[in-house]
C-alpha cells in the first residue's frame, strides 16, 4: 500500500505512521513542516519504509507543481490518503486574529480540499480517503468556548467528505471521516492544560490505521464518532 499522511511529525499522525510501518507491504509518505521529526520518525522503521516530505501544505499547494514533483518521486499511485494535519488555537473569536482564523480554516478544510484535488488522477479504484475530523465539527455533539473557528473547520471537512464520496461513488474512490474525541497529544495538552484525555496517541493510531486499510469495505461517506469522554 501507498500511503500518504499529513501532519505526521508527531501526534496520531507520527504514531499512525509508526503503526502503518510495522507491514513491510506498506510505503508510507510523512508530510509535515517540521523536517528534524520527519528526519527522525523515517529513522525508526523497521522495514526503512517512510518517506517523507518538509513542507507547509497551506504554502506549497498554493503553487502545488515542485511539491507534486517531489511526491512523485516516491509513488506512482496512492492507495491511501489520510488527512491528519491540524492546529488547535484555544481563544474566543473576538480574540482571534485574522491570521490565527485563516490558519485553522486553511490547514482543517482548505489544504485538504485542494490536496484532494491535486492528487486525484493519482487515486484508483479503491483509494481511501480518510479525513480526520474531530467531535467539536461533529453535529450535535457538545460545544466549548474557544473552539468556535477549530470546531466550525473541521466541520467543514466532515460535510467535504460526505460530498465528495457522492461525487466520485461511480469511480469507486471511498472517502470517510473519523472525528476524534480527546485524545493526549501534545496539540491536546497545549490547547487543555492540565486535562488528562482517556485515549493515548498510540492507541488511536491502532484505529486509525485499521480504518484506513479496511474502513473502506464497510464504509463510504461516512463520519464517524470516535470517542469515550466528553470532550
Amino acid at each position: 500500500m501507498n500511503i500518504v499522511i499529513t501532519g505526521a511529525s508527531r501526534g496520531i499522525g507520527k504514531e499512525t505512521a509508526l503503526v502503518l510501518a510495522r507491514s513491510r507491504e506498506n510505503h508510507i509518505l510523512a508530510i509535515s513542516r517540521t523536517e528534524s521529526s520527519l528526519l527522525k520518525l523515517s529513522g525508526t522503521s523497521e522495514f526503512n519504509n517512510i518517506s517523507y516530505i518538509a513542507t507547509d501544505l497551506n504554502k506549497s499547494l498554493q503553487s502545488p507543481e515542485s511539491f507534486l514533483k517531489q511526491l512523485d518521486s516516491h509513488f506512482t499511485g496512492i492507495d491511501i490518503l489520510i488527512n491528519n494535519a491540524g492546529i488547535l488555537i484555544n481563544k474566543p473569536v473576538t480574540e482571534l486574529s485574522n491570521s490565527e482564523i485563516r490558519l485553522m480554516t486553511e490547514t482543517h478544510f482548505l489544504s485538504p480540499l485542494l490536496l484532494i484535488k491535486e492528487l486525484f488522477s493519482r487515486f484508483h479504484r479503491g483509494s481511501h480517503i480518510v479525513n480526520i475530523s474531530s467531535m467539536g465539527g461533529f453535529q450535535g455533539s457538545s460545544r466549548y468556548p474557544g473552539m468556535a473557528v477549530y470546531s466550525a473547520s473541521k466541520a467543514a471537512l466532515a460535510n467535504l467528505t460526505e460530498s465528495l464520496a457522492t461525487e466520485y461513488e461511480k469511480e469507486s474512490i471511498f472517502f470517510n471521516c473519523l472525528a476524534l474525541g480527546a485524545v493526549q497529544t501534545e496539540m491536546f495538552e497545549e490547547a487543555f492544560p492540565g486535562y488528562r484525555a482517556p485515549v493515548r496517541a498510540d492507541e488511536m493510531a491502532e484505529f486509525i490505521s485499521w480504518f484506513a486499510l479496511e474502513g473502506s469495505k464497510f464504509f463510504n461517506g461516512k463520519v464517524l464518532p470516535v470517542s469515550v469522554s466528553n470532550p
